[in-house]
């Protein structure tokens, strides 16, 4: 009798790998090139330019530098901190020797990727400690088993405010790797109300990354690209705010109906097959109606537990934190849930230590991502990706110019995964395309924006299997889940930017 074997997708690391060993590749093919970097060095109150095998030079900080190299960005964007990364020189673009790389160097940048993470890694690890401490106090159990049984009937509601609130987060602040935050949080209280995978990384990935993809006010995106095409970021927010309603609109709707699917139907679940291993991971021994007494001090401990999330996105949108700030002010809290828990010493440690293991797998999906970024970088090929879309849009008309940048934006979210460095890289070259064809530079932002977060719903260099391994989905169903709303969001960015062409040209 000859068994059947059954296809199974790879694993998040096995994807990164393969992606890994096609980056090396690409470092053989694409012809190797650069832009000339200016950098801004406060010490000393210089711009330094950068370039391939030169020596750098030094320049006063002034109006007249800028110009002299065509960079239509205001002085200050440099000065007060706003632009940090190297910025792109436009016309400066020269091809340089290939740097292939070979095979050796996919093991060294996995190493180099994740020592670049170490910042990241140290937030989830710590945020994973303090899970397990919550954990063993009996607070999630008990706070979920009330909330269950208040929410009956209702369960959507909380869906529906979860979505919301995340594509909030994501227009002002660009939540991001941040979210990953709220899955420990908020996936229990999702099964709890009888929902699956897809729904919790619908509500927090998926709305959140709609709501970054229409930022109006994000300093991570929408605010330094402007600042890189030389514009006031409020330039075209009206636009980015409608893309932002009808984006959520759509989430939610798509979510409502795959719910209302899944309460007539659990084996409707497209994550159906995996549900009993994502269950064990967030939900072990839970039961609503045999729930641990909800105590004062539970109610105390979930309540310092969650003022951590608010607290996170203010030092993140006025406090200038980053990963270290984020990460002590949850290890501050997880101490002081410690004192408040009266668990013993050797409780509070092994529950701890077992709460950060169980996210190693996920701390290194993001170093091994870092990698790939680092064999593309280190090839030099992104550069001549770049100036070889802006030489392709360089003389088309102003409607199928703008449709283009969006589509070359799309490409460009896979080479070059974070915005702020897509935005320094991109918007000195692409943005005085727009002079040319006689439309307004806030367009193309909105293209870089609404292109290269359409492609993070899917690129593997991205967050995605980072969201994917914390909830046990394979990659395939959940482009399976997405590709609705990868199309919504461009079928919504294609319209707003043809209406502004028309508006403005």
């Amino acid at each position: 009798m000859i068994s059947k074997t059954t296809f199974k997708f790879p694993t998040a690391f096995s994807i990164l790998f393969i992606i890994l060993i096609m980056a090396v590749g690409l470092t053989w093919i694409i012809p190797a090139g650069a832009y000339s970097k200016l950098v801004y060095e406060g010490v000393n109150n210089n711009f330094i330019v950068k370039s391939y095998n030169q020596e750098d030079k030094f320049y006063p900080a002034t109006k007249e530098t800028l110009d002299k190299f065509n960079i239509k960005i205001d002085l200050n964007n440099f000065t007060e901190g706003k632009i940090r990364k190297p910025v792109a020189i436009p016309g400066s673009y020269q091809r340089v020797a290939q740097n292939p790389k070979g095979i050796n160097d996919i093991t060294i940048s996995m190493v180099k990727g994740t020592i670049e993470a170490a910042d990241v890694m140290v937030f989830i690890f710590i945020l994973g400690g303090m899970i397990g401490v919550i954990n063993k106090t009996g607070a999630f159990h008990a706070g979920l088993s009330a909330l269950a049984r208040k929410a009956e009937g209702n369960e959507f509601f909380i869906v529906f405010s979860v979505c919301v609130l995340m594509a909030i987060g994501g227009t002002t602040c660009g939540i991001e790797e941040e979210a990953v935050a709220f899955y420990p949080i908020l996936v229990p209280v999702f099964i709890a109300l009888g929902y699956d995978a897809m729904i919790c990384v619908g509500a927090i990935f998926l709305a959140a990354s709609m709501g970054t993809a229409f930022s109006t006010i994000n300093p991570f995106s929408v605010v330094i690209a402007s600042n890189a095409a030389g514009i006031p970021f409020t330039e075209g927010i009206i636009f980015r705010f409608i893309g932002l309603v009808l984006g959520s609109v759509c989430v939610i709707t798509y979510l409502y109906w795959y719910s209302r699917k899944l309460k007539l139907d659990p084996k409707f679940s497209y994550s159906y097959e995996e549900k009993a291993v994502f269950e064990r991971l967030y939900f072990q021994d839970f039961d609503k109606d045999k729930g641990l007494q909800f105590t004062l001090r539970r109610k105390i401990i979930l309540s310092l537990f969650c003022i951590g999330f608010p607290i996170m996105i203010l030092g993140v949108m006025f406090g200038g934190w980053w990963f270290p700030e984020m990460a002590a002010s949850f290890l501050t809290l997880t101490i002081i849930i410690m004192f408040v828990s009266k668990l013993r010493e050797s409780e509070i440690v092994n529950s701890f230590t077992h709460g950060a293991a169980d996210l190693v797998a996920v701390s290194l999906i993001i170093g091994l991502a870092r990698g790939v970024n680092l064999i593309l970088d280190e090839g030099m090929i992104s550069d001549t990706i770049l100036a070889y879309m802006s030489e392709v849009v360089a003389d088309m008309p102003s409607g199928i110019f703008i449709i283009a940048q969006l589509a070359i934006f799309v490409i460009l979210g896979l080479f070059v995964p974070s915005s702020s460095g897509l935005a320094v890289l991109s918007m000195p070259i692409m943005a005085p395309l727009a002079d040319a064809v006689g439309i307004p530079r806030h367009i193309v932002v909105s293209a870089y924006n609404w292109g290269q977060y359409a492609m993070l719903f899917l690129a593997p260099t991205g967050l995605v299997l980072v969201t994917l391994q914390m909830l046990n989905i394979p990659f395939n169903k959940w482009v399976k889940f997405v590709m609705p709303m990868i199309v919504a969001l461009l079928v919504i960015a294609s319209i707003l930017l043809i209406v502004q062409v028309e508006i403005y040209s």
